[in-house]
């Protein structure tokens, strides 16, 4: 580092893990003027948390700090600052309050950059810090739009490079390393990220492809593009994950991550022969570290599940069950029931694949297929490791079905997750799976199953009635007359969806002496269900019927992620 200073300040922090820096860092930007570099080495080196040094930062300059990453970041506050500027000055806006527009910035101080943009902007300007890296990726993101990836494929389109559609081997990886093309799929990414999609589809049609993100758990047709290129963009994902490129045959799958300021994004690709070339789907799973920790207190869970729930995790053993589709939010209300017991008296380990979010104070292992490190293989592990709490993020197979029902057996409490459709079917499908009645009986103590729906976006919402034939129809018991429901009219802020973000609702059943009888005897689902109704037992359709006349979702969310007959 060039600065003689900002080395000596290293050093002591290397040497001294007490020493006290914010005093020191005040006095190096306030003496010597040392540049946001010392900031970036303190991270990188994992010297310090990157939060605590960035606010040290910030608070020494007089600013606030603010991760555009973990911000509100509006499409009113970044169209004020035209593309080419904010990057020239590394500068990107968040939002606009009471007539003032936040910016984030690396060089805060800059009383004649601040003075510019505020002219630009129209409007005044309230600086604060944010790291230059992060600022250079929140631009990526926030200004990339649909227009500009049409441009940029049109303009693929229009090259020669792509006019042999028989390219093989060689010749097709080096296409697929093209600059221009590694910058195009860099541009669909930043845009599904900001789009907040969770899947992003890559497919050939009959005479285009087209891409495609789920966004709010509905599917969303972005753009089409040449189908001369598709073959290229599938390549590139392929070199990302390590994949064959030159096998379009068989099914593959893959991952691999993008820097995204100072973390990490993960995906995990999977692409399948089709009639017209191979289809990919990318599953974008998170930010590194920077996934949202939720508790269970601001999951809105309805009180009449969530208080049975928390009685239910602080039991000392037995297994517990989050079901649910692909998708449903069931790993974030295992991660939240864990942050609530999490305490330095226990000893908590989890098994997941993958690990999405860090939590303090807890052991992760991530399962890895490529040296046959298995769900079943860590569990086996963990049980000679003194555990008291132990999270499973999927049992797969008998195998795993089986240690985990041992481990709740000899005093630990297991937490994991199941692919079913009602609380219910999980204890069948563990039976079904091949454990034993008389070891699923004593040991799972309770089934929470999960959706999500997509949440009214609160920019544009607005109360309707509706008729008295669909009140009859979800209502029929409740006797309910001229009840206001709610809908998004569709605005920019939700593309004109009317939706934005999602809600979950939940059936529990609480595992009754009654129960495990009918469990050790092998009964059905629905008489398990039946037996579950005598002790409070709702199912899902009637969660989300509530979460309905609370305003938060809409019938027809409801309606596309229930069966009906599931209504009691």
């Amino acid at each position: 580092m060039s600065n003689p200073r900002s080395s000596t300040f290293l050093t002591a922090i290397r040497n001294r893990p007490n020493f006290d820096y914010t005093q020191e860092l005040a006095a190096l930007v306030e003496r010597h003027g040392v540049g946001v570099e010392l900031v970036e080495a303190l991270i990188d080196e994992k010297i310090l948390p990157k939060e605590d040094v960035c606010k040290s930062w910030a608070d020494s300059l007089g600013v606030a700090y603010v991760d555009p990453f973990a911000s509100v970041i509006t499409d009113e506050a970044v169209e004020r600052i035209p593309v080419e500027i904010a990057r020239k000055t590394r500068a990107i806006g968040l939002y606009v309050v009471q007539g003032v527009l936040t910016v984030a910035l690396a060089t805060p101080l800059e009383t004649e950059l601040v003075k510019r943009l505020g002219q630009i902007a129209q409007m005044p300007i309230s600086p604060v810090f944010a790291l230059p890296r992060e600022i250079e990726d929140a631009i990526s993101i926030h200004y990339c739009t649909e227009k500009n990836l049409e441009e940029s494929l049109n303009e693929l389109e229009s090259s020669s490079l792509f006019d042999k559609p028989d390219l093989v081997g060689d010749k097709l990886a080096a296409l697929a390393e093209n600059n221009s093309l590694t910058q195009i799929l860099d541009e669909i990414i930043y845009f599904a990220l900001r789009e907040r999609a969770t899947d992003i589809h890559i497919e050939a049609q009959e005479t285009q492809s087209r891409i495609r993100f789920r966004i709010d758990g509905n599917l969303r047709e972005i753009l089409t593009y040449s189908r001369k290129l598709h073959r290229a963009v599938v390549s590139r994902l392929k070199i990302l994950c390590g994949l064959n490129i030159s096998e379009s045959r068989f099914p593959q799958d893959g991952r691999f991550s993008m820097p995204i300021g100072s973390q990490s994004a993960n995906f995990r690709v999977s692409t399948i022969p089709s009639a017209y070339g191979e289809k990919a789907v990318v599953r974008i799973l998170a930010l590194t570290g920077k996934k949202s920790m939720l508790t269970l207190d601001k999951m809105m869970i309805s009180q009449t599940v969530l208080q049975p729930f928390k009685r239910l995790i602080q039991n000392p053993n037995g297994i517990i069950f989050v079901t649910g589709p692909t998708g449903s939010g069931k790993t974030t209300t295992l991660y939240a029931a864990l942050h609530e017991i999490n305490s330095p008296d226990l000893n908590i380990s989890t098994i997941e694949d993958p690990i999405e979010i860090q939590l303090p104070g807890v052991t992760q292992t991530q399962v890895n297929a490529h040296i046959d490190l298995k769900f079943a293989t860590i569990l086996r592990a963990l049980m000679r490791q003194d555990p008291d709490a132990i999270l499973i993020g999927e049992i797969r197979d008998l195998e795993t079905a089986k240690i985990a029902t041992e481990a709740a057996l000899t005093g630990h409490i297991v937490f994991a997750t199941l692919h079913t459709n009602t609380a219910a079917q999980a204890i069948v499908r563990l039976i079904e799976i091949g454990v034993e009645p008389y070891m699923v009986a004593p040991t799972v103590i309770g089934v929470l199953a999960q959706r999500l729906a997509a949440r009214i976006c609160d920019n544009c919402k607005e109360a309707y009635y509706p008729t008295r034939d669909v009140l009859r129809r979800y209502f029929a018991d409740e006797g309910l007359t001229d009840v206001p429901f709610y809908r998004g009219r569709g605005c920019t802020a939700c593309r004109g969806t009317g939706y934005k973000g999602r809600v979950a609702f939940h059936e529990l059943v609480l595992i009754t002496e009654e129960i495990r009888t009918l469990i050790a005897e092998g009964k059905s689902a629905q008489e398990i269900t039946r037996a579950a109704a005598k002790v409070g037992y709702k199912p899902l359709r009637y969660d989300g019927l509530k979460k309905v006349l609370l305003g938060l979702t809409t019938i027809e969310e409801i309606d596309r992620n229930t069966s009906f007959e599931w209504s009691a």
